[in-house]
């Protein structure tokens, strides 16, 4: 399969991180997500119900994201690929990468973040 739906530079506020004043304060994130999705039906329907809304997908995201906040972005990223797999059975898997441009690093960088991926269950 290579059909994919993709959403890249999703910006949230969010309350992530170790630091003390990161979970105070919060900060800026960005979010990409890619899902492996079978678009054939939708390519010869052109019908929404044959797919699966980007708005949708963009709002399950955010509301996962900045529900609770995490120690870590692996931890977040990792809630937000459980539901948008939760909430949409047509995506087969879902890449998820969070970054997290103002990371406290003692270091010149222009981004830090972690990708994962994660599978439907077969069943």
């Amino acid at each position: 399969m290579n059909d994919r739906i993709f959403i890249k530079g999703l910006s949230l506020h969010a309350y992530h991180g170790v630091l003390a004043y990161e979970s105070k304060v919060g900060q800026s994130f960005s979010i990409d997500l890619t899902l492996e999705i079978d678009l054939s039906d939708a390519a010869r329907s052109d019908k929404v119900m044959d797919t699966v809304s980007y708005d949708k997908v963009a709002e399950c995201a955010s509301k996962t994201f900045c529900a609770k906040p995490c120690k870590l972005i692996e931890a977040a990223a990792g809630k937000v690929a459980d539901a948008v797999l939760a909430d949409f059975p047509r995506v087969l898997s879902v890449e998820v990468t969070i970054h997290k441009p103002h990371a406290p690093i003692a270091a010149i960088f222009s981004d830090v973040g972690v990708t994962l991926t994660r599978k439907r269950a077969r069943s």
